[in-house]
């Protein structure tokens, strides 16, 4: 079977690492090279060589499809030249997504956006974070049932490498080790854009206030988020069920979701529940997801595959 030949920019970092390991057992898939800053090689499961080379000498032309997981304000740059060497681009960054300006880019959440996806040329991947809280609000804001002038509140703790794998003090193993602290407070976290975005998108004139905090592991963000209702709901699990009965990477849970769930899985797990002791109807939902998975490179697989029209759910661990 001739593969598809994958190229991964920034293929070091901690997102960019996963895809690697992601396309080495895609069955569609084969790594023709990676970039990073240094010279190098990787060995894939059958111990094959690919190389690792500065990005300004990337054969794009070799590739079919790039995914760029480039830092942000870097990526958009490279995704233009990828697309004119006629490869199809999956992009990790905040460059192309709701709220950063570009016009007419895909947003790769997959659930929901399967039919602009198929054939697209360039797909912009959502943030860990937005992965985890639009998939929980959608059936919500799919059926207008977020009270009017509303007030979504948003906290979700990410592990560390969440925060890429830049060094920094703040992400030292003692300064995070028995630790848990919130970070980017001020409704200014660059995911903000982004999700408030696409809650207008969706025709909600409800205001997002995210809080992201720090959690003392590797990977997975649990998300909690709690949303006022027009009016209350007998059943509203019954929208998640409805919604994603049929979604190989979302499960609607009965209880509320823990890390060690999804840890390693290309999936959301979703728990609803009715606030009690309120005076308006509201609803708390919590999701949970890898971060570098579901909230990176799993989604960005997926998003190829629906591209390319291959089987969705290739390559990817469920």
């Amino acid at each position: 079977m001739n593969k598809i030949p994958v190229a991964v920019l920034g293929g070091t970092g901690y997102a960019g690492a996963t895809l690697c390991e992601l396309i080495d057992r895609h069955p569609a898939f084969e790594l023709a090279f990676a970039t990073a800053r240094t010279r190098g090689e990787l060995l894939t499961s059958d111990a094959t060589a690919v190389p690792v080379i500065p990005v300004d000498e990337a054969p794009l032309d070799s590739a079919r499809v790039v995914f760029s997981a480039l830092p942000h304000g870097v990526s958009a740059h490279w995704v233009e030249k990828a697309r004119a060497a006629g490869a199809r681009v999956v992009d990790l960054s905040a460059d192309l997504r709701p709220g950063s300006g570009a016009i007419g880019v895909p947003y790769g959440l997959t659930e929901l956006a399967r039919d602009e996806l198929r054939g697209a040329d360039v797909v912009a991947n959502p943030g860990c974070y937005p992965t985890a809280v639009l998939l929980a609000l959608a059936p919500l804001l799919r059926r207008g049932l977020i009270a009017p002038g509303a007030t979504i509140a948003a906290t979700a703790a990410s592990g560390v490498t969440g925060a890429g794998a830049s060094p920094k003090k703040e992400l030292m193993f003692a300064e995070v080790a028995d630790n848990y602290r919130a970070y980017g407070v001020g409704n200014a976290h660059r995911h903000v854009a982004e999700l408030q975005a696409m809650v207008a998108r969706h025709g909600s004139d409800a205001d997002l206030v995210f809080t992201p905090h720090l959690l003392p592991v590797a990977r997975g963000i649990l998300a909690t988020t709690i949303v006022p209702l027009a009016e209350a709901l007998r059943d509203p699990a019954a929208l998640w069920r409805e919604d994603y009965g049929d979604e190989p990477f979302v499960e609607v849970a009965s209880a509320p979701p823990s890390l060690r769930e999804v840890v390693g899985r290309n999936v959301v797990r979703v728990h609803v529940a009715a606030a009690s002791n309120t005076r308006r109807p509201a609803l708390i939902v919590i999701s949970a997801i890898d971060n570098l998975i579901k909230g990176a490179g799993g989604q960005a697989v997926q998003n190829a595959n629906v591209m390319l029209g291959l089987d969705e759910c290739a390559g990817l661990p469920r």
